[in-house]
């Protein structure tokens, strides 16, 4: 089993730190960083000296006096520099460059062409993109995260299978390294989504999680004890491509019967076929027809609640093989087809839930949609990107020398 060294508990520490300043959502303490975070004060402390020094943290002044010392007011200093998010998805390229508070300060979106997706059309898209929004920032960017769609190896920047565009083994990271010059972080939609839940959503509060994310692709993102699971190759939470129905629907991983397979946006397009072959909510682009199906489902159009029917219990299924498996305290459902179909489909999904799961389990869990206000993949890729200049050796290591030096000199 791998042992944290010094080196990794400072950096979790580190972590722990930050993100119960973001949680404050305006300013904090060091007390109140103590109370939420169970670190000691000293190493609260050091944490936040560390943070100041590299100019993350600011000191707004203090609270009004009291009975004792006033407190230093702490907060997330939004000027530091700039974190960008891209979301690599099948059909298009998003990206949104944050300030460090995590604010979007500028996006776009850049479709991708069905008939050019080799890794240098995508790369090319990606230089082009993020040149489209960097705008003055250039000499303020503090890393770039990608979330790459299918298996990935993020310690190696390689995309290991891309069941969209049948990618292997591209060395992703590098052929972006040739034309970017800043820091980059690469994942799938799966994790990023996942760490933007860990630092900003429902993770805050909760210690065993599972993010679920339904768009063309379809996953899950394990958090366990406070920490996002990745197995041993990274390929966790690939939930999609687990059987549901046995000699069911082909899947584009090859497979047949795959969650994926029914409750992916293509998935559920082919279901309003079947019951509907001329619907006039049926689009070219499968993400149209799924924000036409929520439209009409308001509406209360029979054929889109008869869709959104079926698919809530394929998923109702689905999910309770997971409430059994994994009997988490959260489950968040998020993306293109939790953004649509919400809460009509979350309803049918928790009835058919409650059916097939283990009474205990699914007493202990709740199924709540998203709040996240961004892009969850580039909101989590960019947090990626935090994490890595978070932990930067020669950043913090120099610091803590630097520090070191006059704390021996006095």
């Amino acid at each position: 089993m791998y042992q944290l060294n010094a080196r990794d508990i400072r950096r979790r520490n580190r972590f722990g730190v930050l993100q119960a300043v973001y949680a404050s959502d305006g300013h904090t303490s060091r007390q109140d960083v103590t109370r939420a975070t169970g670190l000691s004060f000293a190493t609260v402390g050091n944490m936040i000296a560390e943070l100041l020094d590299v100019g993350v943290l600011a000191e707004l002044g203090h609270d009004s006096p009291g009975v004792g010392r006033p407190r230093a007011r702490l907060a997330i200093n939004p000027d530091r520099g700039v974190l960008i998010g891209v979301d690599v998805a099948e059909t298009s390229i998003h990206f949104d460059v944050f300030d460090l508070a995590m604010s979007v300060l500028r996006s776009s979106e850049i479709p991708v062409d069905p008939r050019a997706t080799t890794p240098g059309d995508i790369v090319e898209l990606i230089v082009r993109g993020i040149g489209e929004v960097i705008a003055g920032d250039a000499d303020k960017v503090l890393g770039i995260g990608l979330s790459v769609p299918g298996l990935v190896e993020p310690e190696r920047g390689i995309s290991v299978f891309s069941p969209y565009w049948h990618w292997h083994d591209v060395p992703f990271e590098e052929l972006l390294e040739e034309r970017l010059p800043y820091p980059l972080y690469l994942d799938n939609p799966l994790k990023a989504s996942t760490a933007a839940q860990l630092w900003f959503g429902a993770g805050r509060t909760v210690d065993n999680l599972i993010v679920v994310t339904l768009r063309a692709g379809v996953g899950i993102g394990v958090v366990v004890d406070g920490m996002l699971y990745r197995g041993v190759t990274n390929s966790a939470g690939e939930w999609g491509h687990t059987n549901l129905v046995l000699d069911g629907r082909e899947c584009r991983c090859g497979r047949t019967g795959c969650v994926e397979a029914y409750v992916g946006a293509p998935g559920i397009v082919r279901t309003l076929r079947e019951l509907a072959p001329s619907s006039p909510l049926l689009d070219a682009d499968d993400a149209l027809t799924i924000a036409a199906l929520g439209t009409a489902a308001q509406r209360g159009d029979a054929t889109a609640l008869a869709v959104i029917e079926k698919t809530g219990n394929y998923l109702g299924v689905a999910v309770a093989n997971l409430v059994n498996l994994f009997n988490p305290r959260t489950m968040v459902f998020g993306d293109l087809v939790a953004n649509h179909l919400g809460a009509p489909l979350l309803e049918v999904t928790r009835r058919i839930a409650e059916a097939h799961a283990m009474t205990g389990p699914f007493e202990a869990v709740t199924l709540q949609l998203s709040t996240l206000p961004h892009n969850p993949a580039s909101l989590g890729a960019a947090t990626f990107a935090l994490e890595g200049f978070l932990a930067d050796r020669e950043t913090f290591g120099s610091i803590a020398a630097r520090r070191a030096l006059r704390t021996s000199a006095t």
